[in-house]
């Protein structure tokens, strides 16, 4: 699983579909918000933390047709499915490959890229907080999804159809999160949701996804 695990990683990097790709879309996104709204600062950090998180949940969904796809195309999934390594476990070591190279560098960008829409320091703070909480259920989350459109033609599009509504309960407790941060007011409340949603997922789409591996690679 380790192996596994490592193996995405260097994949990532060495491909640039990881945390390159994904940084870039988003950096893209976010210098085009001022331009839409112009040089108003407190309209543009009225919308910070909507379009912060928006960007950053789209950023994700780049590179996830990827998490299953390679290994598909080349037959080492139905290799991995022959080999005693159960099935949930490559999707935790492929959803945590994802989360690394994707998730986490989005989540330590943000408040940076924050500066550009007039986020204070303080919002970006909570910014990056509730990402590093919210993007982990992205990752489990679109590698489920990944897992369910495994080998169907043109499956990027229907992959986006189907795990955008399963973010939208992340994105709404994200964005709340840091809005509530930004007019002072307490934010718990959003970031204990947005770490349930994650558990949830840690605890409930390995074996969905295990389930969907072996129907698919049947």
């Amino acid at each position: 699983m380790i192996q596994l695990f490592t193996r995405d990683i260097g994949l990532a990097v060495r491909s640039g579909g990881g945390f390159g790709l994904a940084l870039i879309f988003f950096l893209i996104v976010v210098v085009l918000i001022p331009f839409a709204l112009g040089p108003d600062q407190s309209a543009l950090a009225l919308v910070a933390p909507g379009v912060l998180w928006l960007g950053a949940l789209l950023a994700c969904l780049l590179s996830l047709d990827r998490i299953f796809g390679l290994d598909y195309e080349d037959g080492s999934l139905d290799l991995l499915a022959t080999s005693p390594l159960p099935l949930e476990s490559v999707y935790i070591a492929k959803a945590a490959a994802h989360w690394l190279t994707t998730g986490l560098p989005l989540a330590l960008a943000a408040p940076l890229l924050g500066i550009l829409l007039n986020l204070s320091f303080e919002s970006g703070k909570v910014l990056c907080f509730s990402l590093l909480l919210g993007t982990p259920a992205l990752s489990l989350i679109g590698a489920f999804g990944a897992s369910l459109t495994l080998g169907v033609k043109r499956g990027g599009l229907l992959l986006s159809l189907l795990v955008l509504p399963l973010y939208v309960p992340t994105l709404i407790f994200g964005a709340q999160a840091v809005h509530s941060a930004s007019l002072g007011q307490t934010f718990d409340v959003p970031l204990v949701l947005i770490l349930a949603i994650s558990l949830g997922a840690a605890a409930i789409l390995p074996f969905a996804s295990g389930v969907a591996l072996r129907v698919n690679l049947r």
